[in-house]
């Protein structure tokens, strides 16, 4: 954290740069047929945005339980439930490398706490984008195959990051 910075500045920074890497990653995705993944669900407020700003795709959500706000709150049948280190190897039998998008905002307030999270699920996460498929996150994530994007126009380095397959 920057001296100069404060901790709602911080946010102020995480929550603008989210939203202008989800929508640039909508708009690089939006010809592509594959699901879209949320992984992290809390309030629902990048779900909802999701599903307002995609067609003609599904949202799943990964989440250890629900608890977002009523107007946030995915069909049943588009929530896969339980642990992420478990259920992504299972969506990659179920969906193969297909996902047109997946979005993850997993990390908790220690970023040490973080990295190593995106150590363990960067490996779980990478079997199941599409070619040109986007990744987007709060977090650096470490892929083998997958390419580092250049941010677009308002977010805020080091705040959110994309890749590409």
């Amino acid at each position: 954290m920057s001296k100069n910075q404060s901790r709602l500045d911080l946010f102020i920074d995480r929550m603008v740069s989210q939203r202008a890497c989800l929508d640039h990653a909508i708009a690089q995705t939006a010809g592509m047929a594959g699901p879209v993944f949320e992984l992290g669900l809390g309030n629902g407020r990048t779900y909802h945005h999701l599903v307002q700003h995609i067609d003609g795709r599904p949202v799943f959500v990964f989440e250890r339980a629900v608890a977002s706000h009523p107007d946030s709150t995915p069909p049943e049948d588009r929530v896969i439930l339980g642990d992420v280190r478990e259920t992504l190897p299972a969506a990659v039998d179920r969906f193969g490398p297909t996902t047109s998008l997946i979005h993850a905002d997993l990390g908790g307030h220690n970023r040490e706490k973080n990295d190593i999270f995106a150590r363990l699920v960067s490996p779980l996460i990478e079997p199941l984008l599409a070619p040109g498929g986007l990744m987007v996150s709060s977090d650096r994530m470490y892929f083998e195959r997958l390419e580092e994007m250049p941010l677009p126009e308002g977010a805020v380095e080091g705040r959110c990051f994309i890749y590409r397959r």
